[in-house]
């Protein structure tokens, strides 16, 4: 190769660093959780007040002979903005450590905490199968997941507790967002109904919030036999075991939040003729509440794009699923004998799609 000449080589040393930089993208992630497993963001939130390093070292569990290295952690965590320093007097030069947007979104007691969620992603068991994802493109296994583990992630989850429980504690915490600004801003979604079933519904979050908000809606968590095991209900929610492929329990409303994504076209096709005959035909008011992504939103900037990809990935990665545009979602629905659909974008990179007989 012919040595470049000014210009060229200004532009290969650009693309060099472009490559350095997607090689080491993962110690963002891998730092951002070494920060959560030694809870730092509470460490600083409890302190009250700009927290200087000497005080963070203090505090946090670590070996006395790792003091000097938390100063590099947290310069990463700075730029990548989960923390920020501000001077804490006139002749201050060191500063100290406040926390921002994103981090409290990290701490352990927030509500809408997006920790469980990061610990299930970061977790080995999730981890690996992106090392096999090119094995997979050269067999006929049907997820890098699958090649991994040999099962797939379903399985998985039937047998291993530990799994089991990050993924449902990272949707109940994802769920508690979501039905706040649902419940906040879509009152009428749930109006002039008597029954709701949550198909997926995990440990009941999203029902849960439903039932407290609409009394008059009787609601039907209903989930693998594993998952609503021993879950006990109220007055007007219950817990139903079995298989969305099966049969769901007949209801006015059947609500699928952020399901779909987790399976292929035929599969979502076979879940969504499964919730069309859950639900009342069209002129007795029956319909289907989705919470999705829609796929090439033109009002994205680059980073909600990029968020959309890595979800899209993601679902290649661990499932069968996709991410979908809005003409993907229009066939299926139409496929699986629905007439109209209903799209509300209000939920930042998902939107809420009602789905009607």
């Amino acid at each position: 190769m012919e040595f470049p000449n000014g210009e060229h080589s200004r532009e290969l040393l650009q693309a060099q660093a472009h490559i350095w930089n997607q090689i080491f993208n993962f110690i963002n992630s891998m730092s951002l959780k070494c920060a959560i497993q030694l809870g730092i963001p509470d460490v600083i939130h409890s302190h009250g007040r700009p927290m200087t390093l000497s005080e963070l070292v203090d505090a946090l569990p670590i070996h006395h002979t790792k003091a000097q290295f938390i100063y590099r952690l947290m310069c990463i965590l700075i730029h990548s903005g989960f923390f920020v320093r501000q001077k804490i007097s006139e002749n201050d030069e060191e500063g100290g450590y406040l926390l921002t947007l994103a981090s409290q979104l990290l701490l352990k007691d927030e509500p809408f905490s997006v920790t469980p969620l990061l610990l299930a992603m970061l977790d080995p068991i999730l981890i690996n199968p992106w090392h096999h994802v090119s094995e997979w493109f050269q067999n006929d296994d049907p997820t890098p997941f699958h090649t991994t583990h040999r099962r797939t992630l379903w399985d998985y989850t039937c047998h291993e507790p530990k799994l089991n429980h990050l993924i449902n504690d990272a949707m109940s915490s994802d769920a508690r967002l979501v039905t706040s600004v649902v419940a906040r801003d879509c009152k009428g979604m749930f109006e002039g109904f008597n029954s709701l079933v949550d198909v997926g519904g995990g440990i009941g979050t999203v029902a849960k919030a439903i039932a407290d908000k609409f009394p008059h809606l009787k609601c039907i968590v209903f989930d693998l036999p594993h998952v609503v095991a021993d879950l006990e209900g109220t007055e007007n929610l219950s817990y139903v075991g079995g298989d969305m492929f099966e049969a769901i329990p007949p209801a006015d409303v059947v609500f699928l939040k952020w399901i779909l994504h987790d399976w292929s076209d035929e599969e979502s096709l076979r879940i969504l003729k499964k919730c069309r005959e859950a639900i009342p035909s069209k002129d007795k008011g029956g319909k289907v509440i989705i919470i999705e992504m829609i796929m090439q939103n033109q009002k994205g900037d680059d980073k909600s794009i990029e968020t959309q990809l890595f979800f899209d990935m993601l679902m290649m990665a661990v499932v069968t699923g996709r991410e979908r545009n809005e003409k993907e979602w229009a066939k299926l629905f139409f496929d699986a004998g629905f007439s109209d659909y209903k799209i509300t974008p209000i939920l930042g990179l998902r939107s809420v799609i009602e789905i009607y007989p």
